[in-house]
């Protein structure tokens, strides 16, 4: 998505890019949203022919917040306030040190990055902007000459592939792809206090069904970003049918009464579209402000700009009908907890795939849940932990799309499969995965949710647990990835089912490792042993201290996967090479490899199983062609000489099973 071969021109000219133009393709997708009727009305400006003096971000705080144009994207400029309190985020979003209109080196682009599936993702645009009669016609900022907010929504809009796909969204996954961090969501409207409290008593996961606790949160509201969505016109108005509208929250506080007796919850709440939309008891000249000290009373109303209005917590428990809470991450990096505050620098992630016949188990109630992708959490100490499953976006067919719109379903959750993820705690060297799994969880999400991701908080003691993350559907394929932040040392493994994945023989156990690496653009993607720059490619060393004659077949099996969409796969395979005594390990061998596992596959993954003799190794994972950006996992699977235990019971249906037994060992980079 960079474009970068084509940004600087050599007869000094802007840039203009190719992949997202200045015409409809890039606005519309099927013009079946209101912005359709722009078709044939938008002129595309550089920030410079908007205005005399264009500016990325403005010294007023108040200059650079954003207004909704005529694009229903609320969605997305509420995830933005985040970034506009936390200069170290927007710095990730919007790297500093790039040429603006008043530099010398202004070429007319500019680079986002968001993150994705688990990557940062680099988008280079060009300036042009759409208008209509010589104004922005989307989003822009309140101070006229402040461009940042059309810019971001822009590349936002090439990342998704058009403007009309920003139009309905999810609060949540615009703050996980503007942070990279996490967000969750309640429900307002739903079940009641009386009738969740009987759950309670009678649902074993009733900790997942926990309904908002802003007491909890409330140390933490300076540093979190809260947003509020409603399907309804505020203050009982004229309602425009089920209109989605989603708000930010500028502030919370509680303040006491004139009394003293009791104190006020108030929420100070910015609507995108820039004007007020509520008559409570809390506007200006409401009958709010007379249970306060006149002074603080006048001091909240003050600081009420265009488009926002205060409301107390009965109203805003009563008027929205869902809550988004994005975590904080510090200036260092690490996630920080809106339930206790602590900082979560402990964080791994991994991928993980449905495969139809393979790993689309289902849900528990599946006779297949078994054969759903399987990882180990272990917690060396106790700690505060955040798991999270997060599905990979699988976009609909267009003529599904039209369908739906046509009839009037909800766009979102089609997009998505309903998911969950369950935990077990269970011992660290033996245990029996069938009656594991039939018993209660010691946490789970609760319930499967049409949701990109869902999480799980707790605090957990020291030992082994094991995640299973499942779709609803039974053969319902995709992919995930299984994130962790915690606040004591873990670690995160995947836990390889060995009957189908390993070779044939079942004699002797399987040592599981797991590396992490990447390919860079001019530094480790070396492509393929065709090119000489196949040795800058990263390596991988390991050892073999059984030598095979004791065992019969394979006794080293190894998995390569690549970490992205299926639409963005690279043709990858690897090569094995000896390392010959005294040399670095880490130095790609000149002679040939001993093992090889091509030619190069577009596919998710490759797999081969060989023999190989005591000493040591490298692993040298590879795209055909030089220069393929992308992230990868490596499965190193190592046989060792001692016996696996099999057992056969019969739990509904007969099984054979293979108790898994130490293959809990992880190497993450």
């Amino acid at each position: 998505m960079g474009g970068d071969e084509r940004e600087e021109s050599c007869d000094g000219s802007l840039y203009e890019d190719q992949d997202f133009p200045s015409d409809d393709s890039s606005v519309f997708c099927d013009r079946s949203t209101p912005i359709s009727r722009l078709q044939g009305h938008i002129t595309w400006l550089r920030p410079q022919e908007i205005c005399q003096s264009p500016v990325f971000f403005p010294d007023n705080i108040y200059q650079s917040h954003a207004k909704q144009g005529l694009l229903g994207d609320c969605w997305f400029l509420c995830a933005c306030s985040m970034l506009i309190r936390n200069k170290h985020l927007l710095d990730k979003v919007f790297p500093a040190q790039q040429p603006l209109w008043s530099d010398s080196g202004y070429r007319g682009s500019f680079h986002f990055n968001f993150w994705q599936n688990g990557l940062w993702t680099e988008v280079t645009i060009d300036d042009r902007l759409p208008c209509v009669d010589s104004a922005l016609c989307f989003s822009h900022c309140n101070g006229p000459s402040a461009f940042w907010v059309a810019l971001l929504e822009k590349a936002y809009a090439k990342l998704r592939g058009s403007y009309e796909q920003l139009w309905a969204g999810q609060v949540s996954e615009a703050l996980v792809d503007l942070t990279g961090g996490l967000a969750e969501s309640w429900t307002l409207s739903g079940i009641s206090s009386e009738e969740e409290e009987k759950q309670k008593e009678s649902h074993s996961q009733a900790r997942m069904s926990r309904k908002l606790d802003l007491d909890l949160m409330y140390p933490m509201r300076a540093f979190c970003v809260l947003c509020c969505s409603t399907q309804h016109i505020l203050g009982g108005g004229e309602e425009v049918g089920q209109q989605h509208h989603a708000m930010a929250v500028m502030e919370w506080l509680d303040v006491k009464s004139v009394a003293g007796s009791s104190r006020v919850r108030l929420f100070r709440i910015r609507n995108p579209w820039g004007r007020c939309c509520w008559g409570g008891a809390w506007t200006e000249g409401g009958a709010g402000w007379r249970t306060l000290d006149s002074s603080e009373a006048l001091a909240l109303q003050a600081r009420v700009s265009q488009g926002e209005f205060w409301l107390d917590e009965t109203e805003f428990l009563s008027q929205f009908d869902d809550v988004t809470i994005g975590y904080p991450i510090s200036e260092e990096g690490n996630l920080l907890s809106i339930y206790t505050g602590n900082a979560l620098p402990y964080c791994y992630q991994l991928p993980g795939r449905w495969v139809k016949g393979l790993s689309c188990g289902g849900s528990r109630n599946s006779r297949g849940y078994l054969d759903n992708p399987k990882f180990w959490l272990k917690m060396c100490n106790r700690g505060e932990v955040l798991i999270s499953l997060l599905q990979y976006r699988k976009w609909k067919k267009m003529e599904d799309q039209l369908a739906d719109r046509r009839s009037g379903n909800d766009m979102r959750p089609q997009h998505y499969h309903a998911i969950a993820l369950h935990m077990w705690k269970v011992e660290k060297k033996r245990f029996n995965l069938n009656r594991t799994v039939n018993k209660p969880p010691c946490a789970s999400t609760h319930c499967h949710a049409h949701q990109r991701e869902v999480v799980l908080h707790g605090q957990l003691d020291p030992g082994h647990y094991l995640l299973i993350p499942s779709s609803y559907q039974l053969g319902a394929e995709g992919s995930f990835l299984i994130r962790v932040f915690s606040s004591s040392a873990s670690s995160l493994s995947a836990l390889k089912s060995l009957a189908p994945s390993l070779p044939s023989t079942t004699e002797g156990e399987w040592e599981t490792t797991y590396f992490q690496g990447s390919w860079t653009k001019g530094s480790s993607a070396g492509g393929s042993r065709n090119f000489s720059s196949h040795q800058q490619n990263p390596c991988f060393p390991f050892t073999i201290y059984d030598e095979p004659a004791a065992m019969a077949g394979a006794n080293v099996n190894v998995t390569l996967s690549q970490i992205c969409n299926d639409a963005d796969l690279h043709p990858i395979g690897f090569h094995i090479y000896k390392v010959p005594a005294g040399e670095l390990s880490q130095t790609i061998p000149s002679e040939d490899p001993v093992a090889s596992c091509v030619p190069h596959c577009y596919t998710q993954d490759v797999t081969m199983a060989c023999s190989l003799p005591a000493r040591a190794y490298l692993i040298v994972p590879s795209t055909y062609e030089p220069n393929c950006t992308g992230a990868f996992t490596i499965c190193l699977a190592r046989r060792i000489q001692r016996r696996v235990v099999k057992s056969q019971e019969k739990l509904g249906r007969t099984i054979q099973e293979v108790t898994h037994i130490s293959v809990m060992q992880s190497q993450l980079s």
